[in-house]
């Protein structure tokens, strides 16, 4: 080839180089895709590709020590219609009745603090924020065995009641339940739930208030006509971030739930560990899943259409 034709090629590559680089900085998709890049790929490390073989494990079968790669649907069958398929229907009923009582209790409580932080508090309001992540500060293990304590047979709550001469006996229904459960759950997720709430609340735009005051809205129907049905995206994503982790959470309910608070999370924690049969218990963290994401889409659905009936 001739120096003139090598030139010519060289040239025409330069020129397709520029064209795809201006293509790029003039599109913002382009752009947003590059800076998201590095999110993306550590996200499909962490997140996808343990999800991938979590899938792969569900189809296989665990005989003895060995790992029979075979493709089946055993698992599930066994999960959905087998000899304990009764069984695994309680657990995952237990486990939406118990999350979804915490994250009911949980938004009942951050609502009104939330609401007061934005509405009342007019100076140091990152202060106060900064109050109501406290609990955060110390290790959560420390905090479930910090409500063990309180709720105990021989606890802070028994000894005082005892103390005041209320009780002979310490109460035994304290602890090793599901109250103690959603108790605790509920102080540890407080805050998960207060700062969405907050920044929902926060965005109301306040002229609104004012019109509606001003056309003879008294406070509790401004506020039910308004003020809820704005900040119904806070309360729905404060809803979503305890709920969800709530349903796989198995530390609170070993420690202080006793057998009668056994949640789904910790049989799928028994599969993989003292039973060591993974395929079972990627079945059933698959199948917990599922179930969890059809019933938060059901839920906001069903909110959704609450909140459009009351505006």
């Amino acid at each position: 080839m001739s120096n003139t034709a090598v030139a010519r090629a060289a040239g025409s590559d330069t020129r397709i180089w520029d064209r795809l680089t201006s293509l790029f900085v003039k599109s913002e998709t382009a752009r947003g895709y590059a800076l998201l890049s590095p999110a993306l790929i550590i996200m499909m490390l962490a997140l996808a590709a343990p999800l991938f073989l979590l899938i792969i494990y569900s189809f296989w079968t665990q005989v003895g020590i060995e790992l029979d790669t075979t493709l089946t649907l055993d698992r599930y069958r066994e999960i959905f219609a087998g000899e304990s398929a009764a069984n695994y229907r309680a657990l995952f009923i237990r486990t939406l009745w118990i999350s979804g009582t915490v994250t009911l209790v949980t938004v009942l409580i951050a609502y009104p603090m939330a609401y007061y932080v934005a509405f009342h508090v007019t100076k140091y309001k990152f202060v106060w924020l900064v109050l109501l992540t406290i609990p955060f500060w110390t290790s959560y293990l420390l905090r479930v065995f910090a409500w063990k304590i309180i709720l105990g047979y021989n606890g802070v709550i028994n000894s005082s009641l005892m103390q005041l001469g209320i009780i002979s006996t310490p109460l035994e229904f304290l602890l090793y339940n599901p109250v103690a459960v959603v108790i605790t759950l509920a102080h540890a997720y407080a805050a998960f739930a207060i700062l969405p709430i907050y920044v929902s609340l926060e965005k109301i735009d306040r002229s609104v208030l004012e019109a509606a005051s001003d056309l003879g809205d008294a406070p509790w129907t401004r506020f039910w006509r308004i003020t809820l049905p704005l900040s119904f995206p806070g309360v729905v994503a404060a809803a979503v971030v305890i709920f969800v982790p709530t349903t796989g959470d198995f530390v609170t309910p070993a420690l202080v739930g006793g057998t009668s608070s056994v949640m789904i999370a910790n049989v799928i924690q028994l599969q993989f560990g003292k039973i060591n049969d993974w395929p079972m218990g990627a079945a059933l963290a698959l199948s917990s899943i599922a179930f969890v994401a059809i019933t938060v889409v059901f839920t906001i659905g069903a909110l959704r259409a609450a909140v459009g009936r009351i505006r």
